[in-house]
């Protein structure tokens, strides 16, 4: 019996068994802690990688499970951040005021635009969501008076984590910080899709046609999930602009929406795990790569994201659950 068929069949039974936490779940948050003993020298990258796998999970809930492709989501990874930075600029330097500010009109910005998204699909919604992205980057770099425009936000200054954790030049309280806010955001996540709710966006995402048929509200659900992922990327844009005390236009370009895509088609959307996987294999690569060859390195990448759709189209964990299958039913 498929996981799908045993989801319709008895749905309280399937979700139970999502919901129980395996070893090497365990073994993963778990690994998260070895570079502040094995790679103190780079906690710097794994803050970032903490932050990319943060925002990835928050594409991960509209693109893999709900079936919404985005190409313009660093838009409001991008209000979060500059949210977090002007707040800050103007005298509210402690992090957790950002924090819960940023997310917030990231937040009222994916809602506004949720009931557009909820009316289209497939490339349609593409060019709807790309064309987004870019009118808030232009925005931006209009209004130089506020976001600085080009030259990127001047005169933030980050105070303690509740006046206790200041954070220092080499990446202890940044890691950290990243590190709680990721696995806070990914056990509120993790019970989102492993509900009700979540079974109906993956109905959304298989058959978008037959959900509304049997009942659901199926661009209620899709404005919520949107909203919520809005959000989400919004919380990653603020810890960003705290953790690096910098703003700029990069937060809202095309590249990073791209970049995040790359990542879910790496790690395996629609996974939960995909996002966090492929953040740490694209963000270790790009530095390796980038090392090696700073003017090629894109090149790499390149070959990097061919191999894996050709030998696993489902992204590393989707190959990694076909290995299992395969040898589970060859053991048995």
């Amino acid at each position: 019996m498929t996981a799908t068929s045993s989801a319709v069949s008895d749905p309280s039974r399937y979700l139970q068994a999502q919901t129980r936490w395996h070893r090497i779940e365990f073994a993963f948050w778990a690994a998260t802690l070895l570079p502040f003993v094995l790679f103190p020298n780079h906690l710097v990258l794994a803050s970032q990688i903490a932050i990319t796998a943060l925002f990835a999970l928050s594409l991960d809930l509209i693109l893999g499970y709900a079936g919404i492709v985005s190409l313009g989501h660093a838009a409001f990874f991008g209000l979060g951040a500059y949210t977090a930075g002007i707040i800050t600029k103007y005298g509210w330097s402690e992090p957790l005021v950002g924090l819960a500010i940023g997310p917030a009109v990231a937040g009222l910005a994916g809602y506004a635009t949720s009931f557009i998204v909820a009316r289209f699909r497939h490339l349609t919604l593409i060019m709807i969501t790309m064309g987004l992205g870019f009118l808030l980057h232009e925005a931006a770099n209009s209004a130089e008076w506020l976001t600085g425009g080009s030259d990127g936000l001047q005169g933030i200054r980050i105070g303690p984590i509740l006046g206790l954790f200041r954070f220092d030049l080499y990446g202890y309280t940044a890691y950290a910080y990243s590190l709680v806010i990721l696995f806070a955001v990914f056990l509120a996540t993790r019970r989102l899709i492993n509900s009700p709710f979540g079974l109906s966006l993956r109905g959304i995402r298989e058959n978008p046609l037959r959900m509304p048929a049997i009942g659901a509200p199926s661009r209620s659900h899709i404005r919520k999930i949107y909203t919520i992922s809005a959000m989400i990327a919004g919380l990653a844009g603020a810890v960003l602009a705290q953790t690096t005390s910098t703003v700029s236009l990069g937060v809202l370009e095309f590249q990073r929406s791209a970049e995040v895509l790359i990542i879910l088609v790496l790690g395996g959307a629609g996974r939960l795990y995909g996002g966090l996987v492929g953040a740490i294999v694209f963000m270790v690569a790009r530095d390796q790569f980038s090392g090696i060859a700073p003017q090629y390195w894109y090149f790499w990448i390149g070959a990097l994201l061919i191999t894996v759709v050709m030998l696993l189209p489902n992204g590393i964990l989707g190959g990694l659950a076909q290995l299992g299958a395969r040898w589970r039913g060859g053991s048995s």
